[in-house]
C-alpha cells in the first residue's frame, strides 16, 4: 500500500513538473504579436483583407496570415517581421495590381514607416528573448 501511494505521489509530481515545463517551453517558443492601436488600425484597414485565413488570395495568406500569426514559433515570427519590413521597404505591398482596383488601400509614407518600425521592434524583442 505504501509503495502504491509513493508511486502515485511520484507520478503526480512528475506530471506537475511536465505541465510546468510545457508551459515554460510554450512561452519560450511562442509569443503573441504585440500591436499598438495605431498599428492594428493600419493592419486592419490595409493588410488584413488579404493576409488572413479566410482570404480568397491563397498566396497572400500563405505568405502571412494574421489570424494564425500567434501560433508561429518565435523564430518564424522574426522571419515574418523581417519579410514585412523588406516588402514594405521595396514597395511590394500592397501590390500594384491590387492597388489598381483598390487605390484606397495604398499605404501612406507614415503608415509604411509605422509598420516597418513596428516589425523591426517586435523582431528585436523576440531576438533578445531567445
Amino acid at each position: 500500500m505504501k509503495t502504491k501511494i509513493t508511486l502515485n505521489l511520484l507520478f503526480l509530481g512528475l506530471f506537475t513538473l511536465s505541465a510546468a515545463a510545457s508551459d515554460t517551453e510554450k512561452s519560450t517558443y511562442y509569443s503573441p504579436a504585440q500591436m499598438s492601436e495605431e498599428v492594428k488600425a493600419v493592419v486592419q484597414n490595409k493588410c488584413f483583407g488579404c493576409h488572413n485565413t479566410d482570404s480568397k488570395n491563397d498566396k497572400a495568406k500563405e505568405d502571412l496570415d494574421f489570424k494564425t500569426f500567434d501560433t508561429l514559433t518565435n523564430l518564424k515570427k522574426v522571419s515574418a517581421y523581417k519579410k514585412i519590413g523588406d516588402v514594405l521597404n521595396e514597395n511590394e505591398m500592397p501590390p500594384k495590381k491590387f492597388l489598381d482596383h483598390y487605390p484606397d488601400k495604398k499605404l501612406t509614407d507614415a503608415e509604411k514607416k509605422l509598420l516597418m518600425d513596428w516589425a523591426k521592434a517586435e523582431a528585436e524583442k523576440l531576438v533578445k528573448g531567445m
